[in-house]
Parts: C-alpha cells; structure tokens; sequence
C-alpha cells in the first residue's frame, strides 16, 4: 500500500511572484507531498493604515476555505505581516484557520520563530527588504516574542513586487554582513525574498544557520501535516531539525 499524499496549503500575497515556484522547486523530487495556493490581494509593505488593512483576516480566511476545498493537511499563511502586526495576530489568525476549516495552521512568521528555537540561535540577524519604521518595528516584535535583533540589514523598499526583483547576490551580501557582525541565525524576513537556494551554501561558508522565510514555513507545514521535513536535503539545516513548540 502506498502512502497517503500529503497536501499543503499556502495563503499567498497577490503580488508574491517568489514563495510559489521556491516552494515547488524544494518539494519537486520529493514524493507524495504537494502545495497548493490561494492569493488575497497584498501590493505594498508599509505601516499606514491602508497597508496594514491588507491584512485583515476578513480577506485573508476566504482563501483558507478555498484551499480547505482542496482537502489539504496544513494550511501556512505564507507571509511575515505579524512581525510588525504583532505576532498575537497569527495566533488568533491560526486558531480561526484551523475552527472553520479542520486544518492545522502556522504562519510564515510563528514558523520563523519556531525555527530559531528549534535550533536554539543566541544571537540572531534580520534580512529583510522593508522600509525603516517597517524595519524598526520587527524589532520590537520580535523582541517581545523573547528574540532580540542582534544585527539586521534592509533594503527600504515598499511595494511588495519589487521584493522578488531582489537578485540573490545583494542577499547573499547582507546575509555576510550580519553574520559578520556575530549573528549565529540569520532570519531571511520576506516570503518574497529568493534566499532559500542560498541558505545551504552560506551556512557551510559562514558556519550559521540561514532560515529564509519560504524554507521555514515549508518546514513547519510540513511537520503539521505529519510529513518529515528531513526528506529535504540541499536547503539549509533546519530541515533536518524537528520543531520545538508547545
């Protein structure tokens, strides 16, 4: 008898061109797992009130009931927003996710955080393509969450497509440049960032661990579909690494 399949769900941003085919591209020589994907309409990263409206869970949970059509196992909103929302708004998102559809849930986000502790990082860095005050608060945040910045680089860009334009050397750049400045993890912020084929080759040049946001939430969703993320090899060690959370 054949295993069952196991499908993957992802809330995906409208103007998102990076987490769809990064994601396929990893499970694309891994049998019986497959992700699937439902957009709701994100064009800029800001912290006026307009930006910060994209991301109510009013538009974000119709995509999940679609998704739930599809039969999947897990569903990840595949995106960052509660680093400067505030990481209590994934939670809530995730415990209204898995009420109407059945269906574990995690975030880009709780995914991240979850991965820096698995791992058991001190000194962790931020890479991200925000704006300052976008910037700034992920500090905040993340500090609340019991993980302090320790270094971080970002590129002041706002709208979201221009993310994904990003090309891997200016990435690979800043993730060097956080690591020399003593950052044991270095958490790549953007599920429109194209770091995950970056992360295996800059953890054995750099000797840290590189959680690029597509990757870990990859790795979570996984893990809460009952499906083992060391089937993976070739993205970065956290693939290898089983999830310590409550």
């Amino acid at each position: 008898m054949t295993a069952q399949r196991k499908r993957l769900g992802m809330i995906t941003p409208s103007s998102n061109s990076v987490l769809e085919p990064v994601t396929a591209a990893m499970l694309a020589d891994v049998a019986g797992i497959t992700a699937h994907f439902s957009r709701f309409r994100v064009t800029e990263i800001a912290l006026d009130q307009a930006a910060l409206n994209q991301f109510d869970a009013s538009v974000m949970l119709p995509a999940a009931d679609l998704l739930a059509d599809a039969k999947v196992d897990a569903i990840a909103w595949n995106g960052t927003s509660a680093s400067w929302l505030g990481i209590d708004r994934d939670k809530t998102l995730c415990e209204a996710i898995t009420a109407r559809t059945g269906a574990p849930a995690t975030t880009s986000t709780l995914a991240s955080i979850d991965a820096v502790r698995a791992l058991g990082a001190a000194r962790v860095g931020f890479v991200t393509p925000y704006i300052d005050d976008v910037q700034t608060r992920i500090g905040e945040v993340w500090k609340q969450a019991g993980i302090a910045c320790h270094a971080e680089r970002h590129l002041r860009l706002r709208d979201n497509f221009s993310f994904g334009e990003v090309q891997a050397a200016t990435i690979a750049e800043m993730i060097r440049a956080v690591a020399g400045e003593g950052a044991d993890a270095v958490v790549v912020l953007c599920t429109n960032l194209d770091g995950a084929a970056l992360a295996a080759s800059l953890e054995s040049e750099l000797d840290i661990a590189v959680l690029d946001s597509v990757a870990v939430t990859l790795w979570r969703t996984m893990g809460l579909a009952g499906a083992d993320p060391r089937v993976l090899s070739g993205w970065g060690r956290i693939f290898q690494t089983t999830a310590r959370v409550n």
